[in-house]
């Protein structure tokens, strides 16, 4: 596992940068993904009968399905979940990618549709998008348990997390500061005695 992975959580980028990578990854592996599987799912020949063309059309298709599909969830607020939930919704969503690649590549007749073959390919797709997400995940606790800050994705820990987590930012040190010129009350908890804006020491008692 990369150093990058292993990284804390702090977010490292801004906000909207870090979503935009995350469209970026999971469309780019969802095409990359559908690509291979409708290469693979042609059977093994030579390279130039391969149907490369096809390929980049599924792949292309698969792209833009899976920025609208991430797209809905973004809004649906269903980003922030753990490794397993995360990891299933990544595969439905590749199936779905590939069978809208395929029924993009040409026009689409329910009749006259290779269900099979795109079958095939979204099931490739989905497979391997299983592995890169097993492979993703930080090393297993001794336990056998999945790390709390594991994540199917592929970019950096605080990058991922920085996307979708929906919590406000923490509040910085300069916003908790008291304003200038203002005295803490008196009998305030943490104020020494003695001390401008604390009690004074009753007549008689050590200073």
């Amino acid at each position: 596992m990369t150093s990058a992975k292993m990284e804390s959580a702090t977010p490292v980028v801004p906000k909207w940068r870090a979503v935009l990578l995350d469209f970026v990854e999971r469309a780019g592996w969802s095409a990359g993904q559908v690509f291979l599987a409708t290469l693979l799912a042609g059977g093994v020949g030579a390279v130039i009968d391969l149907p490369w063309r096809y390929s980049l059309t599924l792949a292309t298709g698969a792209f833009v399905s899976s920025l609208l599909l991430t797209a809905v969830q973004y809004l649906s607020r269903l980003t922030n979940l753990a490794f397993w939930p995360d990891l299933l919704v990544r595969l439905a969503k590749t199936f779905l990618s590939s069978l809208a690649g395929s029924t993009a590549a040409g026009v689409f007749d329910v009749t006259t549709f290779d269900w099979e073959s795109a079958l095939n390919v979204a099931f490739l797709a989905t497979v391997a998008s299983l592995g890169k997400g097993l492979l993703a995940r930080e090393p297993a606790a001794p336990n056998g348990q999945v790390p709390p800050g594991a994540s199917p994705s592929t970019l950096p820990t605080g990058t991922y997390r920085e996307a979708v987590d929906h919590a406000p930012a923490p509040p910085t040190i300069e916003a908790t500061n008291p304003p200038d010129g203002t005295s803490v009350p008196d009998g305030q908890p943490g104020v020494v005695l003695g001390e401008p804006g604390g009690p004074r020491p009753a007549p008689g008692d050590p200073a």
